[in-house]
């Protein structure tokens, strides 16, 4: 029987229509947590409400700004017969936009369709063997949990996710759950390889040399970032996913058919279709730091839908909190009189970690820069 948020798994929640003065967000947030259900336990257990902890102010959800998609495309790039024309496709792209899709990337759909399957495996096997991997301990093998800012963003995500550290490689991927491991190490292999091939055309697109960016080891971390958004009862009170920049070089994201992936252009939010078989990349706030700002991490976001649930893979190209020593900031090649560095130098790790501390929506890139007038 279809129940309101209120008690799941043991837990109490409160619903959204019933917040008060009494209401302590802390108290639910914790709770929420205790249950390591995730939104996937709170839609198994009937609810028809959101919690209160989901709710999101009417300025996050507008869809009223949605630009028509006869206005703006996101350029889809064929990989099959690479030449100039893709590497000022791929330029054009990272400029204006941050965001682009590919197609004939060498990942075959059958490998695609087998990593949403086993993210859909993951999410949907029983709570209490999913239990066993929910933590918030980044050095465990594979991290399961919902919303790794839970307790300092303003909005709760409708979403759960798991996430694997691929590269370098950490832990034997013994370790890793039976019901996803094979495909996990297969799908990232084959990631990085994509990666590769994109961090060449990106250094193509910079007038560097095409190893450029490898060389200095953007391709050196991989992350895989598995998110399964369940259907929302209330989706014009609840975010998928909040408004937000990737903190990464880039981003190599597969998607499902729901769509809900958003970019903001011009002060519109602009749709990123599905398309079969592609694979979706963005620009990262690493990627424009090391460009000096010539290419674009642009914020986008997942809206909610009845519809689901919606399963996303994000290739995250990034070492993230890993011991690290190397210093990154604007590429010298590109710096001139006429173009100074706008950002100092950090770490990969010191940008993760702050980029943690500040949870989705804050900007990590303004603490970098050099004339913090322009913050």
């Amino acid at each position: 029987m279809a129940v309101a948020a209120s008690t799941v798994n043991g837990f109490s929640l409160t619903p959204v229509s019933k917040a008060d003065e009494n209401y302590h967000r802390p108290t639910d947030l914790k709770a929420f947590d205790d249950t390591k259900a995730g939104v996937k336990g709170l839609v198994d257990a009937g609810i028809t409400e959101i919690p209160r902890i989901f709710y999101s102010p009417p300025e996050n959800l507008n869809s009223d700004d949605v630009s028509s998609e006869t206005q703006i495309h996101i350029p889809v790039i064929d990989l099959d017969h690479i030449d100039k024309s893709t590497v000022d496709r791929v330029r054009e792209a990272s400029e204006k936009l941050g965001f682009f899709q590919l197609i004939n990337h060498g990942i075959p759909v059958d490998v695609l369709e087998e990593m949403k399957d086993a993210v859909r495996r993951f999410n949907e096997q029983e709570t209490e063997s999913k239990k066993q991997y929910y933590t918030r301990d980044l050095t465990m093998p594979l991290i399961y949990n919902s919303n790794f800012d839970l307790y300092s963003a303003a909005t709760t995500n409708w979403r759960d996710t798991f996430g694997y550290i691929s590269a370098p490689n950490l832990h034997n991927p013994a370790s890793l759950p039976e019901i996803c491991r094979d495909i996990l190490v297969d799908y990232s292999k084959r990631v990085m390889e994509v990666g590769k091939l994109l961090f060449e055309l990106l250094s193509e697109a910079l007038g560097l040399n095409p190893n450029y960016l490898n060389d200095i080891d953007c391709n050196e971390g991989l992350a895989l970032v598995c998110h399964y958004y369940p259907p929302c009862p209330q989706p014009n009170l609840a975010i998928g996913t909040s408004e937000h920049t990737d903190n990464d070089f880039i981003t190599v994201l597969l998607q499902d058919h729901i769509g809900g992936l958003q970019i903001r252009y011009e002060n519109k939010w602009v749709d990123v279709p599905p398309v079969a078989g592609a694979l979706v990349v963005n620009i990262g706030d690493l990627m424009q730091l090391i460009t000096n700002d010539r290419f674009k991490s642009v914020n986008h976001r997942v809206v909610s839908k009845h519809e689901g649930p919606r399963i996303s893979v994000a290739g995250i190209f990034s070492t993230l909190v890993l011991p690290s020593n190397k210093l990154y900031g604007p590429i010298k090649e590109l710096l001139s009189e006429e173009n100074p560095a706008i950002y100092r130098e950090t770490t990969v790790r010191d940008f993760s970690i702050q980029f943690r501390s500040d949870g989705l929506g804050t900007s990590t890139l303004k603490h970098y820069k050099l004339n913090q007038a322009e913050v």
